[in-house]
């Protein structure tokens, strides 16, 4: 199941449904919190970020649909009671007038297990067949997108093809979430974005038809920390570039963790020109998610599979990140050194962490200027989704 099922899933799911419904009822989406064993009401975690209290019909339909399907024909008939939390769930229903409870007709469910087997399976085909980088340059008109891509030769220029059959989507503002992303048009990818693709590359290389894409603005700060809200998961950080401060967020899809002493001094050598190093010479890649699944585990998207936020990408970088403990916002203190990957929010003063990479001071400290710190944050790229690697 790749983004372009999963992203159809729901809207297919709908129009099936609703042909067998009154206009007046709605679809909800989201995933399974909790199931009153007494009254069989399911509380639901929609993708919107609410709670909806859903209360099955007598009678109620409810199948169970293998991922990856976009339609109903293969959906198998269930009873409610077979449905668990961690479960994907499709109700369809009237709302209240307040949006917080359901009395669901139809309940179409696609189980935690399933989801869990289609993301690696998904993960597996990114990593195969998908590529991504910075963008060089847009030309809407001709459905092109280039690319800056890290190959062994070096950097290289990939030319994206999109038509009217890519399947094109793009981060929401203020969101680690692939599930908030929305469709999109090329028109909207810019400069200076990080795009992942799904497709197939040209005999030649330096071209490549994207079945699927994904793009979005991000943000990297480097920044000394000013305060910790451990309770109100939030910190005030002062950004090194901006000298201004900026109120970081955390939640349970930001990943928080602290580099050693001696791999932050090998990265500072790559990236500040420290004892040699060539400036600007850093990490590296960028990477994709889904709609009927949701971000499980170590988010944003991270080995846990798609979909997912976005985090620096480097290869043996990454997965030394991720081997690592997490780091608790509580272990940080005023005067430590951080990275923060973000998407670009509406307020400046504000983000969402994505990841958040504590432990950097000899980073920091070889690229002293503004200058070679701003390309050292420009080339730490970030990974669209969970585990969807490729090349490199």
């Amino acid at each position: 199941m790749k983004i372009t099922h999963l992203g159809c899933a729901a809207i297919v799911l709908s129009a099936a449904i609703a042909a067998a419904q009154q206009p007046a009822r709605v679809n909800v989406l989201g995933a399974v919190e909790s199931i009153d064993p007494a009254s069989g009401r399911i509380t639901l975690h929609s993708d919107d970020g609410k709670t909806v209290m859903i209360a099955p019909h007598v009678g109620a339909h409810v199948y169970r649909l293998p991922a990856g399907e976009k339609s109903l024909s293969k959906a198998v008939p269930i009873e409610a009671k077979e449905i668990v939390p961690g479960d994907r769930l499709l109700a369809r229903g009237e709302l209240s007038e307040d949006k917080a409870a359901m009395a669901a007709t139809t309940l179409v469910v696609m189980t935690k297990a399933d989801v869990a087997k289609q993301q690696q399976a998904d993960r597996a085909e990114w990593q195969r067949r998908g590529v991504g980088g910075i963008v060089s340059s847009v030309e809407a008109d001709k459905g092109e997108v280039t690319i800056t891509t890290r190959t062994a030769e070096g950097k290289k220029p990939l030319i994206v093809e999109v038509t009217a059959k890519t399947a094109v989507r793009r981060y929401a503002p203020d969101s680690v979430k692939f599930a908030d992303a929305r469709p999109g048009t090329i028109a909207e990818i810019k400069v200076g974005d990080q795009v992942r693709a799904l497709g197939a590359k040209s005999e030649d290389g330096t071209r490549y038809a994207a079945e699927e894409i994904v793009s979005g603005t991000f943000r990297n700060i480097a920044a000394t920390v000013s305060s910790v809200d451990a309770a109100g998961n939030t910190l005030k950080i002062m950004d090194l570039a901006t000298r201004k401060p900026v109120i970081v967020h955390v939640n349970s899809d930001s990943t928080l963790r602290k580099l050693p002493e001696m791999v932050a001094r090998m990265i500072a050598m790559r990236t500040g020109g420290a004892q040699g190093g060539a400036p600007g010479a850093a990490p590296p890649n960028a990477q994709g998610g889904g709609a009927w699944q949701r971000p499980q585990g170590a988010a944003p998207g991270g080995p846990a599979g798609p979909p997912g936020g976005m985090r620096p990408h480097n290869g043996d970088l990454q997965q030394m990140l991720e081997r690592m403990p997490p780091l608790k916002l509580e272990d940080l203190k005023p005067g430590d050194a951080i990275i923060v990957s973000s998407t670009q929010g509406a307020d400046p003063s504000q983000v969402t962490a994505i990841m958040l990479v504590a432990g950097v001071e000899p980073i920091l400290t070889a690229a002293s200027s503004g200058s070679q710190r701003a390309a050292m944050l420009g080339s730490w790229n970030l990974d669209m989704g969970g585990g969807m690697g490729g090349e490199q």
